[in-house]
């Protein structure tokens, strides 16, 4: 397939360009961050997006979306980048629709898809649990009690854990704590009274939440796929987040880099526009060729997405690698050619770097990506 948009995703594209300069500037997320805003985001706006068909981006028509697909989730996700939006849309549109459209019962999508679609329900996927993101690695328990599970255990770095209405929670049914087999995926209701939700904000003022449960009983209601057959499960929905969160990280990386390339053009020094030493242009030559690789990888992802779900977990990690790296190079070289200033709050490249800064590291950062394309490769 064609690395390019086609007519409906150009117009989706055009419309999230309007409205999220107009509605969702990096002015609307510097009053979110000043105000402390204890959401982290505008409900207001999120009702909005919903409203467009946005919150239900790869929800099926049937259950009230759009059905878009992750090149639609893409595009938008993009936009936002470039306008480092603040919203539930990653946690609750992609993470939490992939794994209820892709892995639950008719049950749990008629009780959950038309919610997400109408941006009444926030989800969230709670799956580290240590300082790093190794999804192998799952010590959270989950107890056979009667016909259900008793589960109890900690969960680190949860995006928008602190709102979510719903968790997903990847325990331990049985084996070891590296196993891979005996991983499942829980639906709970995020309110109960056996979890406890620390607010943690971050360094690019977006939130998130260390989650603490300790004796909530579920049933197999509860249950997303399959007992001890979870880590498929989990890969997927990790796969979709990689991706859409690499096109978030590329609308910034673009976006940081129109900037510079004009500030380039408008300082002087000596005289002289800055943009005509040849040392910054062979830098700016540089980081345009690596933008341009990055977007093909982030759209080559999103498309095998919706054309091989099961099929496209390595090509979303290695837009991942990809775009962590260029995305931080991107805006550390903003940075830098815009000088002392470049670090200040009055500038909005600073802003850009600490939300990529997080981003690359979400889901596994550049060199997780590499290492497990080499295992994957037999090294």
């Amino acid at each position: 397939m064609p690395l390019i948009l086609n007519e409906e995703q150009e117009m989706l594209q055009d419309a999230a360009t309007g409205f999220l300069s107009e509605n969702a500037p990096v002015s609307a997320f510097r009053m979110v961050r000043d105000n402390k805003v204890a959401d982290g985001f505008c409900r207001k706006l999120w009702t909005e997006m919903a409203e467009m068909g946005w919150a239900g981006i790869i929800v099926d028509e049937e259950h009230g979306g759009s059905g878009f697909g992750y090149v639609g989730a893409g595009v938008l996700a993009e936009q936002m980048g470039r306008n480092l939006t603040a919203s539930p849309f990653f946690s609750t549109s992609v993470l939490g629709a992939t794994a209820v459209q892709k892995y639950g019962t008719d049950k749990q999508k008629a009780q959950n898809l038309s919610k997400i679609s109408s941006g009444e329900s926030l989800f969230a996927l709670a799956v580290d649990e240590g300082p790093r993101h190794n999804p192998g690695h799952i010590e959270f328990s989950a107890h056979p009690s009667g016909n259900g599970y008793v589960l109890s255990g900690n969960k680190t770095f949860v995006a928008d854990g602190h709102v979510a209405d719903k968790l997903i929670i990847a325990a331990r049914t049985s084996g070891r704590e590296h196993d891979a087999e005996g991983i499942t995926l829980f639906l709970v209701d995020a309110h109960a009274p056996e979890i406890t939700r620390e607010h943690t904000p971050m360094i690019d003022s977006r939130n998130a939440a260390n989650i603490s449960v300790d004796g909530l009983e579920v049933t197999g209601d509860d249950i997303l796929g399959v007992v001890d057959g979870g880590f498929e499960a989990l890969e997927g929905i990790l796969s979709a987040g990689r991706a859409v969160l690499s096109a978030e990280m590329s609308g910034s990386a673009q976006q940081v880099f129109g900037t510079t390339t004009e500030y380039l053009k408008e300082r002087e020094q000596f005289g002289q526009k800055i943009g005509s030493f040849q040392g910054l242009q062979h830098r700016a030559a540089h980081l345009a060729t690596e933008i341009e690789m990055m977007r093909s990888a982030v759209l080559k992802s999103l498309q095998e997405l919706d054309e091989d779900f099961e099929g496209a977990g390595m090509t979303c990690s290695m837009a991942k690698a990809k775009t962590g790296q260029v995305a931080q190079l991107a805006t550390k070289e903003a940075i830098q050619m815009h000088g002392g200033i470049g670090v200040t709050d009055e500038y909005d490249v600073g802003l850009y770097f600490k939300r990529v800064h997080i981003a690359q590291q979400m889901f596994g950062d550049a060199g997780f990506h590499s290492d497990r394309w080499a295992k994957q490769s037999g090294y």
